[in-house]
């Protein structure tokens, strides 16, 4: 347990393995948790990859403390230091999924000095570049589930049945994990989320972003980050796979690397690959 927001509050950490690679996992959400990610102990232990998991504030095995003034981007990148510096991590590999990949581009344009590498899995630079893909992928609906989508929506009945069914059936079944049924790991990550917390930053779902971090884009900062990087996406992802490219491009030590079947959890859906890419990116850089 790590203290955090000046010893306030506490966030819970756990290592698996030992070796002189050590990686730090930001997960997704905000206000999932690091359950979705217990593959990664499959993988990276077994290569002598010291990993390191990682509750947020807010999330399941860390304090919950009922205080929107915490849930900012700032003060998560200042947490992802705190814990750094708590585990005495040096020279290390920052790995952030989804949101995960939002706090590693702020941690390595604020700490980078303190970075092997980074890994950005499965996120944009910037919300905008965010809600223009979403948008993309929703016209790709039938026009009825587009019209009812819209009713709810006018209502702001973001919780009705019928809305969820038709968002889990259109988007999360194809772009957020494309396997049926899905991971234990993930089902048990999704019922744990901290809605509060979620809904505050980013709004009521992937279409509807009305958050505090709806404005958030670090597109034109990306030249600044000079941390060896690598950018994996997926064709099928909830994030525009194009502009994920576009992003490694933009930074002077990153590549880019798109699964060709995967979606957003393709850490689950295009397993091998995956992490085939992931180990390859972490031996070059170790």
């Amino acid at each position: 347990m790590i203290p955090v927001a000046g010893g306030k509050y506490r966030v819970w950490t756990r290592r698996v393995g030992s070796g002189s690679a050590k990686v730090l996992l930001l997960h997704g959400g905000p206000g999932i948790n690091h359950r979705y990610l217990e593959c990664f102990a499959d993988f990276l232990p077994q290569e002598g990859i010291e990993t390191y998991f990682y509750d947020q504030l807010g999330s399941v095995f860390s304090d919950n403390p009922d205080d929107p003034s915490l849930w900012t981007i700032e003060r998560y990148t200042n947490e992802v230091e705190e814990v750094r510096q708590g585990l005495g991590l040096e020279n290390f590999v920052l790995y952030g999924h989804s949101w995960g990949g939002m706090l590693a581009y702020e941690y390595a344009l604020k700490h980078g000095s303190h970075l092997k590498s980074m890994i950005v899995s499965d996120m944009v630079a910037g919300i905008p570049a965010y809600v223009t893909h979403a948008a993309k992928l929703r016209a790709e609906f039938p026009p009825d589930v587009q019209q009812t989508m819209e009713k709810y929506e006018a209502a702001g009945q973001y919780d009705a049945p019928e809305y969820q069914r038709i968002i889990f059936e259109n988007l999360y079944t194809r772009h957020l994990c494309r396997l049926d049924p899905w991971p234990e790991p993930v089902e048990r990550s999704l019922r744990f989320i901290n809605n509060k917390i979620y809904n505050y930053m980013q709004g009521p779902n992937e279409f509807v972003i009305t958050g505090t971090m709806k404005n958030w884009d670090r597109t034109a900062d990306l030249k600044n980050i000079r941390t060896k990087a690598l950018v994996i996406g997926a064709r099928y992802d909830t994030m525009d796979p194009d502009e994920m490219r576009r992003i490694a491009a933009a930074m002077p030590n990153a590549r880019a690397a798109i699964s060709d079947k995967g979606s957003h959890l393709c850490m689950y859906d295009d397993q091998a690959w995956y992490f085939d890419q992931v180990l390859r990116f972490l031996k070059e850089t170790a």
